[in-house]
């Protein structure tokens, strides 16, 4: 399932599940188990081995799992979303386009998000501000004299890309160069070239023993061929000698083949949670392999799994803020509203999802902070600056545009302190709570909001 991401700003929301909470398949079932869950392909790394209960290889949420040889990889962990990808390509190679990113949702069991679906966003890009246009060629200069003085040989002729010259990066389509044959009307003398040497003579041994020092001769020989030198006109002979010779310095000593020794264990279990690995080598020196001998066949290494059945640890994650409470004055009997009288508020959050001795959070449950009461206060305003555009909307549909604001914002400070005394005594800021009612001049005809958009160019199908 594919989903279009319409916001500026990726909103990306993270569930972390405790082991308790996760529901397990309806029938349990022996799967391929996995060290490692690849968040960015979806695929799964380093398999630890087959036939393993599903439960099992999920003793730790870092690992993955394949139902069968060729499913897809699933996550041990609760579904949520991957990283976003990077950019694409922009659609053109000049002026205006659009690239896309988008991010999966990966996990076993119920999470913030649908197992196997997809977001997408997409943005204006402009690789070159110009296009390129191509050039014309000049006219062809003269032929070059012959290349040769005896027999056929060529001449050429040459133009320049400069009529006009090419702009933004084009090009002159066809040749810079032509040639065309000649002939000259006279012959050439042909002289002698070796053919290529003949192969060695056989020695007579194939394998020398260990110590020897007599290095028997092999000879090769070679052909005045590569052409024969002419006679009319006369051509010059191959130079240097027909024969050639040399020891038989190659000779290797004769061969032993090498044999395994015994397997011997190497490692403990690889992890003290959930499933790991033992991991055994062998030594190919009973015996080992010498002189050219061939090594010993198969693996050195080999791996056992092996199953500690204690559950990882699972480290809590504070969930996101509460909202923000009411702005109020604890004990008073008057009214702060629309008054440059601070209150207080506060927000909380929960540490969720820890289990098996995983870390707790870290940081405050409770957040408190000073307040205004402005909601639905009448207030003076002024427009904002033009935000930056924005995303291209939709990222897969026909005719995506991009838009950017102007808004009628509150001016705060012509009646509300930014800072108050606080209980410690020391001077602290005051926010602003509530939605007031901010009063600016007509601006295009609108009060609160004015809108520009802009259609995005050269957009791809999707």
């Amino acid at each position: 399932m594919e989903i279009p991401r319409m916001s500026q700003f990726p909103l990306f929301l993270l569930v972390v599940w405790g082991f308790g909470g996760l529901e397990a398949p309806a029938e349990a079932q022996d799967v391929h188990c996995y060290e490692a869950f690849d968040e960015a392909t979806g695929s799964c790394r380093s398999l630890l081995g087959t036939g393993v209960a599903t439960q099992d290889c999920c003793l730790n949420r870092a690992y993955g799992f394949q139902a069968g040889e060729g499913a897809p990889c699933q996550a041990c962990r609760s579904a949520h979303w991957s990283e976003w990808s990077s950019w694409g390509p922009c659609s053109v190679s000049c002026m205006e386009g659009i690239q896309r990113r988008k991010r999966t949702c990966h996990g076993w069991n119920k999470g913030t998000c649908t197992e196997g679906s997809h977001e997408w966003e997409a943005r204006s890009c402009t690789p070159r501000e110009c296009c390129p246009v191509d050039g014309g060629w000049t006219s062809w200069s003269a032929w070059s004299p012959c290349s040769v003085t005896c027999l056929r040989g060529f001449e050429t002729r040459q133009r320049t890309c400069t009529n006009p010259a090419p702009v933004c990066g084009g090009t002159c389509p066809g040749n810079k160069e032509e040639r065309r044959p000649c002939d000259t009307r006279q012959i050439c003398p042909t002289h002698g070239n070796w053919g290529s040497w003949g192969n060695w003579e056989a020695c007579q041994a194939t394998c020398a023993q260990e110590g020897s020092s007599q290095k028997p001769q092999q000879q090769r020989r070679r052909l005045c061929n590569n052409p024969f030198p002419s006679t009319m006109p006369p051509g010059n002979p191959c130079p240097g000698s027909d024969q050639d010779q040399q020891d038989c310095v190659g000779l290797p000593f004769c061969p032993r083949d090498g044999n395994w020794g015994a397997w011997q264990p190497s490692s403990p279990c690889s992890v003290t949670c959930g499933i790991g690995r033992v991991v055994e080598n062998r030594q190919c020196n009973n015996p080992a392999p010498k002189y050219g001998g061939r090594n010993c066949p198969g693996q050195d290494t080999r791996n056992h799994i092996c199953n500690t059945g204690v559950p990882c640890p699972v480290d809590g994650q504070w969930t996101e803020w509460s909202e923000w409470s009411k702005c109020e004055r604890l004990g008073a009997t008057f009214k702060i509203n629309c008054e440059d009288i601070d209150g207080t508020q506060s927000r909380t959050r929960v540490c969720s999802g820890r289990a098996h001795d995983g870390k707790r959070c870290v940081g405050d449950r409770i957040d408190m902070r000073s307040c205004y009461d402005i909601d639905r206060c009448l207030m003076n305003g002024a427009w904002s600056d033009w935000s930056s555009w924005g995303l291209c909307e939709p990222a897969c549909g026909p005719n995506p545009v991009r838009t950017r604001v102007r808004e009628c914002k509150p001016i705060y400070g012509e009646k509300y302190p930014e800072q108050v005394e606080g209980q410690n005594g020391q001077m602290q800021d005051v926010n602003f709570w509530g939605k007031p009612f901010a009063k600016c001049n007509l601006l295009d005809g609108q009060r609160l909001k004015v809108e520009q958009k802009t259609p995005c160019q050269n957009v791809p199908h999707c």
